[in-house]
């Protein structure tokens, strides 16, 4: 294992009706900012909930922050932001809206451009504090200090990542889910297990906890997927979803280890180019770059052959491709079309894709930094 240093600031409140404890949560005297998405907080009774339990509080409202927030909507809630005096930022929604707020917090005290946060990665010196209401189990953003944006002027959507932009506070009530479309829970599903395997399905690194800590959150997946993309939501389906979506990335499972995420970084292009769901996106990806990988992760990917996927007999090949295809099997038994043909993307897009990873500086991919421009072409081509 490789050094590191943890420290994890936010307070999680888990549970039925943990929302009515906001008014512990939030400074009395603070000036709120009540940032949400398109409006289904409205619908499922969750912005009921956090006005009743902030009555008497100064609150400001903004909303409309899209699924893979954008940098200009959350330029002007910045404006709003700054203009209102506000100090305290509640983020109510999923990962856009939690990731958008983030931003937003480290933004409005920024001098200069704030777009140099997420181009440039200029250095944050402070941010306005936060806390979030979680509606949809999928990023943990809930509990981490990262946020991804996206310019959609420029095409591009990047992330950045500070300790200033950790939430206070997280309410996790599982019945606030009750209400998601079947399409957002198994959005979630799979962002959640491929968080977890950016971080597990790399180099072996002598680390048999954490490898025991993924495993269980990707079989603990697994399990659940059948009963939460029911019609009807049970409490203990759901509560155990939302948990194990928030340990995925919450910065455990990836301490002292090498991290991938290259399927986001790939991800995180077609994303910005045409607007596919991102978790979609990696359940593209993901198939693909362990088959072009597969001998730089063959100890990793039998590992986890046996031991996710009850893999034992055959040969290592046989073995590796069987793992491969019941990832994308998963995947595609939550309705999630995994194939750029299926959603109308073709050679066009790759060839741009891979332009933007061939430009001098840019970054390359994976655990030691070598995928490529032409790895990350045949992981492309390999999904058409």
């Amino acid at each position: 294992m490789k050094n590191f240093i943890y420290q994890n600031p936010v307070k999680i409140l888990f549970g039925k009706g943990q929302i009515g404890r906001l008014q512990n949560e939030v400074p009395k005297e603070a000036r709120v900012m009540l940032t949400y998405g398109g409006g289904s907080i409205f619908k499922n009774g969750v912005y009921h909930q956090v006005i009743e339990a902030l009555k008497g509080y100064h609150i400001i409202e903004f909303g409309g922050i899209e699924p893979n927030p954008r940098f200009e909507t959350l330029m002007k809630a910045v404006a709003v932001a700054r203009a209102e005096n506000i100090d305290f930022l509640l983020a109510v929604g999923g990962g856009s809206v939690i990731d958008g707020t983030k931003f937003i917090a480290a933004a409005v005290p920024f001098e200069g451009d704030p777009w140099d946060i997420l181009s440039k990665g200029a250095r944050i010196k402070d941010a306005v504090k936060l806390g979030t209401v979680l509606t949809l189990p999928a990023t943990g953003s809930e509990m981490n200090s990262n946020s991804v944006v996206t310019n959609e002027r420029l095409q591009r959507k990047l992330a950045f990542a500070s300790p200033y932009v950790y939430p206070l506070f997280s309410i996790l009530d599982p019945e606030v889910t009750y209400s998601l479309p079947k399409r957002q829970v198994a959005n979630g599903l799979v962002d959640s297990f491929v968080h977890v395997m950016e971080q597990y399905m790399t180099i072996p690194s002598d680390a048999p906890l954490n490898d025991r800590l993924a495993e269980s959150i990707l079989k603990t997946l697994i399990e659940l997927a059948p009963d939460a993309l029911k019609e009807i939501p049970d409490y203990e389906n759901r509560a155990n979803l939302m948990w194990s979506s928030t340990m995925a990335l919450n910065g455990l499972i990836g301490l002292g280890v090498p991290n991938d995420w290259a399927t986001h970084g790939i991800g995180h292009e077609l994303t910005a180019l045409h607007g596919i769901d991102h978790a979609v996106t990696l359940a593209i990806v993901l198939p693909g770059l362990l088959r072009v990988m597969k001998e730089q992760k063959r100890i990793k990917l039998l590992q986890y052959a046996e031991r996710v996927w009850n893999l034992t007999e055959g040969s290592e090949e046989e073995r590796i491709e069987k793992c491969i295809q019941l990832t994308e099997d998963f995947f595609r038994s939550t309705g999630i079309l995994t194939r750029l043909s299926e959603h109308n993307v073709g050679f066009e897009t790759i060839d741009e894709i891979v332009k933007r990873f061939s430009l001098p500086g840019a970054r390359r991919l994976g655990e030691l930094g070598n995928i490529d421009a032409d790895k990350i072409k045949q992981i492309l081509v390999s999904r058409v």
